[in-house]
């Protein structure tokens, strides 16, 4: 999909101030510091719309860019990050359970995992999350131009072993560096909300 205009239109923490226009919604989700906002600047053709940040746990609301008036890109809060208060775990848990169960308009998750590193606990729970709800799930493993070509392969064969994946589920590595991957996955976001 060539992407001609973004604008962040909503920051939400509850489903009151979701947008209304009914377009369908692709989550970000993630650990802090896994890529979700240079994934969101490749694929909207953009260097820096989405903020990157080296603090982690910056994203604190559900952030609704619009896509082209035809669809949302929704970056959801970072997980895993310790520097928190507990209290405010939880209310951050409270906020993504909420959208990722209730919101209708939602048609996928992309879910970010480092694809240097073997996948986390919180990783590994956020998928079972998702499969227990039947969201549909394109696992994205990040910052492949950190890896060597020569071991992609081994790399798609652990998080294969790792993860226990829905029939219906795929992976994909992805670079935004290189932008490597970009196509595949506008293609299955395409395939999940009918956009072109």
């Amino acid at each position: 999909m060539d992407v001609n205009n973004v604008n962040i239109d909503i920051s939400a923490v509850e489903p009151k101030q979701y947008p209304s226009n009914g377009y369908p919604e692709i989550a970000l989700v993630g650990r802090s510091n896994v890529g979700k906002s240079s994934l969101t600047n490749v694929l909207i053709n953009r260097n820096s719309y989405a903020r990157t940040s080296n603090t982690p746990g910056k994203t604190q609301t559900l952030n609704f860019y619009n896509v082209d008036d035809k669809m949302f890109f929704v970056d959801i809060p970072g997980y895993g990050y310790a520097r928190i208060s507990k209290k405010e775990r939880e209310k951050w848990g409270q906020m993504i359970e909420t959208y990722l169960t209730t919101r209708r308009q939602l048609d996928g998750v992309i879910l970010l995992i480092d694809g240097r590193r073997k996948p986390s606990d919180d990783d590994l729970q956020m998928y079972e999350f998702l499969k227990y709800y039947n969201i549909p799930t394109l696992i994205l493993a990040t910052k492949m131009d950190k890896t060597p070509k020569s071991k992609w392969n081994k790399e798609t064969s652990l998080l294969n072993k790792t993860i226990e994946l829905n029939e219906d589920d795929e992976i994909m590595l992805f670079s935004a560096q290189t932008k490597y991957g970009k196509d595949e996955v506008w293609q299955w976001i395409e395939k999940h909300t009918g956009v072109k």
